[in-house]
């Protein structure tokens, strides 16, 4: 097996990993959670292959770890129009929160958001500023999973919301008016709206102290 074929392998593992990853944090049932398992030990399998190591201890490493290969990347988009943010009505816990979600493997951050943007609301925009990278546990996101959450600014010639089948709906919100926020989207989409008055840095990153400034 060459150096490429190998790449080629530990691709695939990473995809199933990170498909496993998803669906555990997101999973109620147990049969759903049987099944993303099963998802988990094949990717530990294919690893365990490349490592010359039992699949076992590759996927027991993997569960005493969170599943995933380490905090989990996802991207968000902020579009603006008219001095209000787009926001998307989310399927699973019916609030709104900003389009995004977690990073496919061999995708960078800008085109998650980019994806994510068009695949939830059918706008095609691309990332023209880094607003921030923000950790889920310290902007209490309700996850099983450690993310980073990077939000990109986005701009393109039509703005216009075309909802798909993944939302329950799409609207623009000005800051004195927004919907219930899901957690985590409840404390970003405020403080998105403070960066854009300037009233807050961009580039944003938490600090190293582990505290989050209001």
């Amino acid at each position: 097996m060459n150096s490429q074929e190998k790449r080629e392998i530990q691709q695939v593992a990473d995809e199933l990993r990170a498909i496993a990853a998803f669906g555990l944090n997101f999973t109620n049932n147990l049969h759903d959670e049987e099944r993303y398992n099963a998802v988990l030990a094949a990717s530990a399998r294919l690893g365990a292959l490349l490592k010359r190591q039992p699949d076992a201890d590759l996927y027991q490493h993997y569960r005493e770890n969170g599943f995933s290969l380490s905090a989990q990347p996802s991207a968000e988009a902020v579009v603006v129009h008219k001095g209000q943010i787009l926001l998307v009505h989310r399927r699973d816990d019916h609030l709104w929160a900003l389009p995004g979600g977690i990073t496919d493997p061999g995708e960078t951050l800008a085109q998650t958001a980019q994806r994510e943007l068009w695949e939830e609301t059918g706008i095609a925009a691309s990332p023209v500023r880094l607003l921030g990278i923000f950790d889920s546990r310290l902007w209490q996101s309700a996850k099983k999973l450690h993310f980073y959450h990077a939000l990109f600014l986005m701009d393109g010639d039509d703005k216009r919301p075309h909802p798909s089948a993944e939302v329950a709906g799409a609207a623009y919100f000005p800051a004195d008016n927004l919907p219930p926020l899901s957690p985590g989207h409840h404390l970003r989409v405020p403080f998105v709206f403070k960066q854009l008055r300037g009233e807050a840095a961009v580039p944003y990153f938490d600090p190293v102290e582990n505290s989050r400034n209001d």
